[in-house]
C-alpha cells in the first residue's frame, strides 16, 4: 500500500483549504490521521497537541536546519534555521531584552506612547480599517525601537517585512518566489551594517556584533523583524476579532479588567498567527502510526494542536476565562520558542486595552466582514472597524470600561 493509499484524508486536503479555513479538515485529520502524508504539501502533517510536543522537542529528530527551510532561503542562517550548538550561538546574544522584566521595563512606556499617539490620530474619523492603520505600524514601530536601527522609517520596515514574508510564504506553498524578498533583505542588511557602524548608536544590533558576525547579526535581525510585526500584528488583529464578533465575552473583559489576559491567550489558541512550523526529519523513525523517512518534512499544525479536545474541552469556543488557555503553542515549544513572546503579549494587551478605553462602542463594520486567511501566517487580510466619535455621541453613553 502506498503512503497516500495509507492517509487517504490527508490526500484529500488542499493547500487552498488550508489557508482559507482549516479548522474542520483539521479536526478530522487530528481524529483520524494525527500524523498523515499530505500530497500537496509533500509532506507528513501533525495536528495532535501531544504529538507536536514530540517534534517541536526533540531537534536531534526534527531539526530546522535543512537547505529547504524557507525562511534561511530568503535571510540565510540564522537562529531560527539552525539546531544545536550554532542555534545557541545565534540566540544567545538576542536574549536579554525579552526577558519578563526586561520587556516591561525596557518597552511598556514606548507602547504606551506609540499606542497613544496611534488611536489619536484615528480617533476623530469615526472608522478605520485596523491593521494596517494601528496593528501594523504600533508592531512595526516597537521591532525598530527594539532592533535600534539607525536612519530607517517604520514605513521603510514594513515595506521590507512584506516582502521578505511574502517571499517566504511563496517558498512555503510551493511556488517560485520573486526577486523582491531578496532585495528587502538587502536593504535590511545595509541598515543592518550602518547600524552597526554608528559609534554612537546603542542597540541590540552594536551589543550582538560583539559576538557574531555581521551577516549573522542581520539575519537574526530579519528574523526578529518579520517575526515581531508577524507575530503582533497577527496577536492584535485577530484578538480585536474574535472579542468584536461576540459582544458577552467582551462584555466580560470589559467588566473585569483581568480577563484580557485570558481573551489575548484564548484568541492565541483559536487563531494563532503562525499556523505552522516546520521541521526535518534527520533520521527513519516512528510518530503516532506513521513511519517518517529520513529527510521528510515534517509540518506541526499549531491551529489544529491548539483545538486539541483532548486538552481544551469545547476546543472551537472562544472562552475569555478557559483556565488553561495558556497550553497554548501559538509561540512554539521547545529550543524555538518564540524569543519575544513576552513583548508580543504586552503589546497587544496595551493595545486591546486603550482601544477599548479610548474608542467608544467599538465594533466591527457590518458592511466590511473579515475573516482570518492563510496558509503560514493566519490573521484577517482587514480589520474594519466603527466607533462613536465626539461628532456623532448623543453624550448619554457611558465610557467603555465603566461597567
Amino acid at each position: 500500500m502506498s503512503v497516500i493509499d495509507s492517509f487517504p484524508l490527508g490526500a484529500a486536503t488542499t493547500l487552498a483549504e488550508l489557508a482559507r479555513d482549516p479548522h474542520a479538515r483539521l479536526a478530522l485529520l487530528r481524529a483520524h490521521e494525527p500524523v498523515s502524508w499530505l500530497p500537496e504539501l509533500g509532506g507528513w502533517l501533525v495536528t495532535r497537541r501531544d504529538l507536536a510536543l514530540n517534534v517541536m522537542r526533540d531537534a536531534a529528530i526534527f531539526t530546522v536546519d535543512d537547505p529547504r527551510f524557507s525562511t534561511a532561503q530568503i535571510v540565510g542562517p540564522s537562529m531560527l534555521s539552525l539546531d544545536g550548538d550554532q542555534h545557541a550561538r545565534h540566540r544567545e546574544p538576542f536574549t536579554a531584552p525579552f526577558r519578563p522584566r526586561e520587556v516591561h521595563d525596557g518597552f511598556a512606556s514606548f507602547i504606551e506612547r506609540e499606542t497613544d499617539r496611534l488611536i489619536s490620530a484615528l480617533e476623530p474619523a469615526g472608522s478605520v480599517e485596523l491593521r494596517r492603520a494601528f496593528a501594523g505600524p504600533l508592531a512595526v514601530a516597537v521591532v525598530t525601537e527594539a532592533l535600534g536601527l539607525v536612519g530607517t522609517t517604520a514605513d521603510t520596515v514594513l515595506a521590507w517585512y512584506d516582502s521578505i514574508v511574502r517571499s517566504v510564504s511563496d517558498i512555503t506553498a510551493g511556488h517560485e518566489t520573486g526577486p523582491a524578498g531578496a532585495a528587502a533583505y538587502a536593504q535590511l542588511r545595509a541598515a543592518v551594517e550602518a547600524t552597526v557602524a554608528d559609534r554612537d548608536a546603542a542597540s541590540l544590533l552594536v551589543s550582538a556584533a560583539g559576538r557574531l558576525a555581521l551577516p549573522e547579526v542581520a539575519s537574526n535581525a530579519a528574523v526578529l523583524m518579520f517575526g515581531g510585526i508577524e507575530t503582533t500584528e497577527a496577536m492584535i488583529t485577530n484578538a480585536l476579532l474574535h472579542l468584536l464578533e461576540r459582544p458577552d465575552q467582551l462584555a466580560l473583559v470589559r467588566a473585569d479588567a483581568d480577563l484580557l489576559d485570558g481573551a489575548i491567550e484564548e484568541s492565541l489558541r483559536l487563531e494563532p498567527g503562525a499556523a505552522v512550523v516546520d521541521r526535518y526529519a534527520t533520521r527513519d523513525t516512528v510518530l503516532g502510526a506513521a513511519t517518517i523517512r529520513r529527510g521528510d518534512l515534517v509540518t506541526v499544525s499549531l491551529t489544529g494542536a491548539n483545538r486539541d479536545p483532548a486538552v481544551f474541552p469545547d476546543p472551537d469556543r472562544f472562552d475569555a476565562r478557559r483556565e488553561n488557555a495558556r497550553l497554548q503553542l501559538a509561540f512554539a515549544h521547545g529550543a524555538h520558542y518564540c524569543l519575544a513572546a513576552h513583548l508580543a503579549r504586552l503589546e497587544t494587551r496595551i493595545a486591546l486595552q486603550h482601544l477599548l478605553e479610548r474608542l467608544p462602542a467599538l465594533r466591527l463594520d457590518p458592511d466590511r466582514p473579515t475573516t482570518p486567511h492563510g496558509l503560514v501566517f493566519r490573521k484577517p487580510p482587514t480589520l474594519h472597524v466603527l466607533w462613536d466619535s465626539d461628532s456623532d455621541s448623543d453624550g448619554d453613553s457611558l465610557p467603555d470600561g465603566s461597567a
